[in-house]
């Protein structure tokens, strides 16, 4: 991460200035809870994007940096969003914002961060941007409501699974990557290319998620163990138990996912572990991967490019 940190730590602190500037109200209590999620030591990775893609393709000029933070304020309304649904406490190892300051606020300062969002997006005088971010917010959206369908439902397979992925988090990666060729006027093709790398980056990150809930260490994940778990969330692990494993693991699953039982977790991880789910479900992660980096291929060799590879690769070799 520190080669790619270093590609872009300048415009990275543009994004920042942007942040702060575009995160003003009058509100008093809109400015506290976006202050705290947005300085709450997320990776980042979706304004990174957005700044590599537009280089790596030959941009100059500062558009980038507003879009950069225009994701950033996307990702982070989706964030404030999920985790009242989702009734989580924490998050990145603290207090999350709705359990701080309540759902409502959450909620509302959610709503507060979108219509911001899109009156950057009008600033940059581009349709096709707008085009580009409302179709991926209205998606992100129709993913957060299949989701909440899944929820404790033990038929879902891999191809449903892989849906929800692909619309609630690897779209915005998506759109996050496609906004570095719109900046660039690029050909079609080479704007879809970068696009699909997005969308295979921002599926094998979420894979990983999924199993680090399942494999990693709370205090690193900066979340509880068994969260997705407790919410009867049927990641591509548990899916891969109720498909492969033996009746005995596979009825542990269903029942933890029927009744949402985090009390059954140590049992589902012995399930999991044994039916190999974790190594399935990171080797497709990493195909993911490998189909993100092979996007790359038309592009010009240089050190954004480059970055943009490594960040394929950190999507995988990661703790948290």
């Amino acid at each position: 991460m520190k080669f790619v940190k270093s590609v872009v730590d300048a415009d990275m602190a543009s994004v920042d200035s942007v942040i702060r500037e575009r995160l003003y109200s009058e509100v008093v209590l809109v400015r506290q809870v976006a202050e705290y999620i947005v300085a709450s030591g997320g990776k980042r990775l979706r304004p990174m994007i957005v700044l590599l893609a537009a280089q790596a393709l030959g941009y100059q000029g500062n558009k980038h940096h507003e879009l950069a933070a225009v994701i950033e304020f996307i990702h982070t309304a989706t964030l404030l969003h999920d985790d009242v649904v989702d009734e989580s406490s924490l998050r990145r190892g603290r207090d999350t914002a709705n359990a701080l300051f309540g759902n409502a606020a959450s909620v509302l300062v959610g709503d507060f961060l979108y219509s911001r969002a899109f009156q950057m997006m009008v600033g940059c005088g581009s349709m096709r941007v707008m085009e580009v971010l409302s179709d991926a917010t209205n998606i992100i959206a129709e993913g957060e409501v299949l989701q909440l369908m899944n929820i404790g439902n033990t038929d879902v397979d891999e191809e449903d699974y892989l849906k929800v992925i692909r619309y609630k988090t690897a779209k915005l990666f998506e759109a996050a990557a496609r906004l570095g060729a719109i900046l660039n006027h690029s050909e079609p093709e080479i704007e879809d290319a970068i696009a699909r790398y997005g969308m295979h980056l921002g599926t094998a990150f979420q894979i990983i998620d999924d199993v680090l809930d399942y494999s990693g260490q709370q205090e690193e994940i900066g979340k509880s163990l068994g969260d997705d778990l407790a919410e009867g969330k049927p990641t591509l692990p548990l899916i891969y138990v109720m498909k492969h494993g033996e009746p005995d693991a596979a009825a542990v699953v269903k029942d933890a996912l029927e009744n949402a039982k985090r009390e059954n977790f140590d049992a589902v991880l012995a399930a999991v572990q044994q039916t190999g789910a974790l190594e399935y479900a990171r080797h497709t992660a990493e195909q993911e991967a490998e189909r993100a980096k092979a996007c790359l291929a038309s592009l010009p060799d240089n050190p954004f490019t480059q970055a943009l590879h490594a960040l394929a690769s950190l999507a995988i070799d990661r703790n948290s």
